[in-house]
């Protein structure tokens, strides 16, 4: 079984009770929302990571304010030729803070529109679990700063 990693940084932004989110487009064409964030190139920064990630999805210039925590999901996916992968995804969880740019959709990636949500509706959206696990992390606030155990999940 073929091993994969990938680390990624998400950030949760928030203001007057709403949180920043981006739409993913899925290869399938399904559409969910999360957190503005995303891979990490190699020899980036993670911080560099989130604040480019923001700015690509939302058009926003965002300013790190605290690390809220790590988390990682595993799952196992089928390859070509029936063989299957064991993919491991480490994300690293920011609160930031919109310090500039104009609200407007990516073009070209894996998101199609941003918007501010009121965090009160968040659970009526449809979201990809990364969405409740930051803003859980942001909530709680947890000192080690490990997300609730759960099962596995995907982006």
């Amino acid at each position: 079984m073929k091993q994969e990693l990938r680390v990624a940084a998400y950030a949760v932004c928030t203001r007057d009770d709403q949180v920043l989110l981006a739409r993913w487009v899925a290869r399938d064409g399904t559409k969910r929302w999360t957190l503005p964030g995303g891979g990490m190139e190699h020899g980036e920064d993670p911080i560099d990571t989130v604040v480019r990630e923001v700015e690509e999805e939302t058009g926003y210039r965002a300013e790190i304010t605290a690390l809220l925590g790590i988390d990682s999901v595993r799952r196992s996916y089928p390859r070509r030729l029936g063989a299957l992968a064991d993919f491991q995804g480490l994300r690293i969880v920011y609160e930031g803070r919109v310090t500039g740019g104009e609200l407007r959709p990516e073009t070209g990636g894996s998101t199609d529109l941003a918007a501010w949500h009121p965090l009160a509706g968040v659970a009526e959206l449809d979201r990809v679990p990364l969405v409740d696990i930051g803003i859980g992390l942001w909530r709680t606030r947890p000192p080690t700063g490990r997300a609730a155990q759960r099962g596995s999940t995907t982006t």
